[in-house]
């Protein structure tokens, strides 16, 4: 990413952040849909996967543990040394024999990049938390690092793991660039298998010569500098209903039961429709966007910040606490972090430019860019009137 810092026509200095790419990757999700008796084997991978990496977090909590006490000399293993032993696990434990040694490789990647996570806020001055032991109720995906133990056949609409067989998978759209993992994941009541690929070609799309800024609010979830605004469908309120009768039917329930347990999948499910109709609503507006602009101009928003609790502390305690969680709900549920990510590697793909503008406090009402360099002054302009405007945020601009 690189940083420009440029002068406004209107004499307003403002920072604008250009995003620019290096290299190109994607991940291909698609639905599986297994016989009853490859769910059986994928339930019993990922059960054995999951004592795995308890396994081998043991070994690595231990191992520190005795170091520090000075009762052993030998240093914590690292994701190579619990790689080496892999080689002799066959003849300790032949239940992982049928399904190779790719997949457990790729459980151990994923527990260094636990601890890669959780040392690396340390040195940030944050406070993360340990990694933790998991349960098999909770553990959801298998991981494959390498090309090896897994192919994905296009032509027949399969998906072969080793130990498993050949998956059936719905390929609603052709994988592009060259596969290099591959992360099986149960969601719900679905299993879907996502390829992540390297070197994907990219699909420009033909120039239109529109350039565009977009403001990102609650309300309204997008506001563009055309004076069009795309309203939030408010996906939560329309599952509310259901979700509450679906709480307290388990409430009356003793836990651990088996209506205990369905009370508790249709809340899964529920939950699921929320986040696929979000997604989806997402996905086809950040296209639009794309297909329809050459260059998107967005506030550089600081989401984090913005949804931070006002509770305070006891020598300090904050100042509209309810109407500050109600604020900071609706903001976590547009999802604007998301709509974002979606925008830039969708113009990414189609050859379009996205910039990130960090105005000041003072920003004029009209804020006008150039799209391009190079070009005379009033060739390529966006004029960003609506950019900043009070009726996306649903709230009256302060005097």
């Amino acid at each position: 990413m690189a940083a420009r810092f440029r002068q406004s026509c209107l004499g307003i200095r403002c920072h604008i952040y250009e995003l620019v790419f290096v290299d190109v990757h994607r991940a291909f999700t698609y639905r599986l849909d297994p016989t009853v008796k490859q769910a059986q084997g994928l339930r019993r991978l990922m059960k054995l996967q999951c004592e795995l990496y308890n396994a081998a977090l043991e070994e690595r909590t231990m191992t520190y543990e005795w170091l520090k006490r000075g009762l052993s000399t030998k240093k914590v293993p690292t994701k190579f040394d619990q790689f080496k032993t892999l080689t002799g696990l066959r003849e300790v434990r032949p239940e992982f024999g049928p399904f190779g040694i790719s997949v457990c490789r790729g459980t151990l990647t994923r527990l260094d990049e636990a601890f890669q996570g959780y040392f690396r806020r340390l040195k940030a001055g944050q406070a993360p938390g340990y990694p933790r032991f998991r349960s098999v109720c909770r553990w959801d995906s298998l991981s494959w690092c390498a090309v090896s133990g897994w192919k994905l056949e296009e032509s027949s609409h399969r998906l072969y793991v080793q130990g498993i067989g050949h998956l059936k998978a719905n390929l609603h759209r052709p994988l592009r660039g060259t596969p290099k993992t591959l992360t099986v994941r149960r969601r719900g009541r679905h299993l879907e298998a996502t390829v992540f690929c390297a070197d994907v070609p990219k699909t420009e799309h033909a120039p239109t010569g529109k350039s565009i800024g977009i403001d990102l609010g609650v309300g309204v979830l997008v506001a563009t500098s055309e004076g069009i605004f795309h309203p939030n469908p408010r996906h939560r309120r329309q599952i509310a209903q259901g979700l509450s009768r679906a709480q307290r039917e388990r409430s009356l329930h003793r836990r651990g039961s088996g209506r205990y347990r369905k009370a508790t999948a249709e809340m899964a499910r529920l939950k699921e429709k929320e986040a696929n109709r979000r997604r989806d609503h997402l996905h086809k507006l950040s296209r639009r966007l794309v297909v329809d602009n050459d260059l998107i101009v967005h506030e550089d928003l600081k989401v984090l910040n913005m949804s931070r609790s006002a509770t305070g502390t006891v020598e300090n305690p904050g100042q509209n606490v309810a109407a500050k969680s109600a604020l900071n709900d609706a903001i976590m549920e547009s999802s604007w972090a998301r709509l974002i990510t979606m925008i830039s590697y969708k113009a990414e793909d189609a050859g379009r430019r996205v910039v990130k503008v960090n105005p000041p406090l003072h920003e004029p009402a009209v804020l006008p860019l150039r799209s391009c360099r190079g070009r005379e002054p009033g060739q390529g302009e966006v004029r960003l009137s609506l950019l900043w405007a009070p009726r996306a945020r649903g709230h009256k601009r302060r005097p």
